[in-house]
């Protein structure tokens, strides 16, 4: 790897280990009802956290206005209002963060030539996806200021894509920079590159479900596993989609909470029948049509799924503590970041 290309990967890499922690703290925030404690949008005085008590009791103001303080968390003392207003604060710190971490570098590298003009234009694409997610984490937040409790969860799902999508766009041209060799197409490789696509689709449907399963609250509800209370499917699934349509598939939380859970099982038994598939497949043949990289990726995907599907249910039966909530979204990112990896692997094919 030439050293310029060095710096500009463990530049981006930098960026995805600031995305992945704002996810997670994003997630602490969420799972701690902390997300609607800063009321107010200041992209530069919003940096200094209140320091004195005259502060403290303005911004506890502020948050009184709020339906979430008048309709659930009205017995609220200063004490309290501070412990949900460091994770937002955090969370929102992180994120000036990383403006920074990639707007500096960023001009650096450009301004000493040292980006080809089609990283240059994907480094573009990057800043508009981060402006991008945090229009939409304050348009989410918006929309637990006037009438509601709680963000939409549409508009959180729509929040936590973003994420997902810049974490993997900026993975996967740090994965690019690197000076890789590509690996002879076969039969398997080329099999395993479409499966690739399928197990990246399911996991980012998977994930946008997660969210709606967050925002609806729809984890606190038939906390049993594998059946939804006494039943296979719960009575009040095919009643949702019968009474309320389309509409149900992302507002209704049994029905909601149902497609995650079959999701999740399509998932784990996809990921265990293309690793079947491809050990035989490999083991079989008399020239071996793997990689060591490309066979560790396959087992890594498979130990990760498992992961996730276990966290998942421990996730449910306990009804959704903190620290399993956020190590299921932990779960969920390092699933989202294996399949790319998985998905580049076999993207990177020489053609013979």
């Amino acid at each position: 790897m030439k050293s310029y290309n060095r710096n500009i990967f463990l530049w981006l890499f930098s960026g995805c280990i600031l995305i992945f922690t704002m996810v997670i703290v994003g997630g602490i925030t969420r799972l701690t009802g902390s997300g609607l404690s800063i009321t107010e949008w200041k992209l530069v005085r919003g940096t200094i956290p209140p320091l004195n008590e005259p502060q403290w009791n303005e911004e506890f103001e502020n948050y009184k206005q709020i339906p979430q303080y008048r309709e659930m968390n009205y017995n609220y003392t200063l004490n309290d209002f501070k412990k949900i207003y460091f994770w937002e604060y955090i969370h929102r710190l992180i994120g000036r963060i990383i403006g920074i971490v990639f707007l500096i570098p960023f001009l650096y590298f450009w301004f000493t030539k040292q980006l080809s003009k089609p990283l240059f234009y994907k480094l573009l694409f990057l800043f508009f996806l981060g402006a991008l997610q945090g229009f939409i984490g304050w348009y989410m937040v918006k929309s637990g200021l006037v009438n509601n409790i709680r963000v939409s969860h549409l508009r959180l799902a729509t929040h936590l894509i973003t994420a997902f999508i810049t974490f993997g766009f900026t993975f996967w041209v740090m994965l690019d920079i690197s000076n890789h060799e590509k690996k002879e197409a076969n039969s398997l490789t080329m099999i395993l590159r479409k499966a690739s696509y399928l197990i990246l689709i399911l996991v980012m449907l998977q994930i946008i479900y997660g969210a709606f399963v967050a925002g609806l609250k729809a984890g606190h509800i038939y906390n049993t596993f594998p059946k939804m209370g006494d039943e296979w499917v719960a009575a009040s699934v095919p009643y949702g989609i019968q009474t309320e349509g389309i509409s149900s598939l992302v507002n209704n939380i049994s029905v909601v909470q149902f497609i995650h859970r079959t999701v999740a099982w399509l998932l784990v038994l996809t990921i265990i029948f293309i690793w079947y598939y491809a050990t035989i497949k490999n083991n079989s043949s008399r020239k071996l049509l793997l990689t060591s990289k490309q066979k560790m990726t396959i087992n890594f995907l498979m130990i990760a799924v498992l992961l996730q599907f276990l966290l998942g249910v421990f996730t449910l039966i306990y009804n959704v503590p903190v620290t399993l909530g956020v190590m299921h979204q932990a779960g969920a990112f390092m699933l989202f970041t294996i399949a790319i990896y998985s998905l580049k692997q076999f993207e990177d094919l020489k053609m013979s």
